[in-house]
């Protein structure tokens, strides 16, 4: 079932952008109240990605997962259900780096700032991010979440409960990608478990230690999985957020 969101995925000969959690299981409900769904109006399609809160009014995805239209659900487990934690809010502005290029997804970043605050009260919360320059180092034990692929409005194919995994921050050597950089990109996943992300996870974070390290972005369809480097964009992302 897999449907590709932008002509630039075929460029990315072997990897493709992420998807759904593979090997993982189901989260604890709600242990992550960080998490941010995102429905994306995209030409005729409606697509899916994650994103994970980081202040009452912004929400941090990859930026290849840009669309005409694009409403954020807060507080969610099973995001087809109408679950009283909910919040379901649009986005007002995207934000992606200026310098995202959606030929090789170097610098896969991108804020949306919401058209209302969100409500934090246990359900939903925001996530650290790391200090400028604070590096995941290869062995650090992560965790990834995701609802996998959305395409259609019913979220036909995507996982009815928010899926995690656990995966090992790598070497750079191990994601030896043509289009790999190690100073923008993460390598991390579990090659010989299985366990990575994958299609409808993109934008959704890396958590380390408890802090936003990585944001799904691209990989082929076997581990490990490329992962933009939140601590390369930390001067950007504030100096985003304090603009009016």
């Amino acid at each position: 079932h897999i449907l590709f969101l932008f002509t630039m995925v075929f460029l990315l000969n072997p990897a493709t952008w992420a998807g759904e959690i593979i090997e993982g299981r189901e989260a604890w409900p709600h242990s992550r109240p960080y998490m941010a769904h995102l429905r994306i109006q995209h030409g005729k399609k409606i697509l899916g990605c994650g994103g994970f809160l980081v202040e009452e009014s912004f929400v941090l995805t990859a930026a290849h997962c840009w669309g005409e239209e694009i409403n954020v659900t807060l507080g969610a487990h099973k995001i087809k259900d109408k679950e009283r934690t909910q919040q379901k809010i649009t986005v007002r502005q995207q934000i992606p780096h200026p310098e995202y290029d959606d030929k090789t997804l170097n610098n896969d970043i991108m804020l949306l700032k919401l058209a209302e605050p969100a409500k934090l009260d246990g359900w939903v919360e925001t996530i650290a991010l790391p200090c400028a320059g604070e590096e995941a180092e290869p062995g650090m034990v992560c965790r990834v979440a995701g609802w996998g692929c959305t395409i259609a409005t019913d979220h036909s194919s995507a996982a009815s409960a928010l899926q995690e995994v656990e995966v090992e921050v790598l070497a750079d050597a191990e994601c030896n990608y043509r289009n790999y950089v190690s100073s923008t990109m993460l390598c991390a996943g579990l090659p010989w478990k299985g366990k990575d992300s994958a299609k409808g996870d993109s934008g959704g974070p890396l958590v380390c230690g408890g802090k936003a390290q990585g944001i799904v972005s691209w990989g082929p369809d076997t581990p490990p999985g490329v992962y933009t480097r939140v601590s390369t964009f930390i001067d950007w992302i504030h100096k985003k957020m304090r603009r009016p």
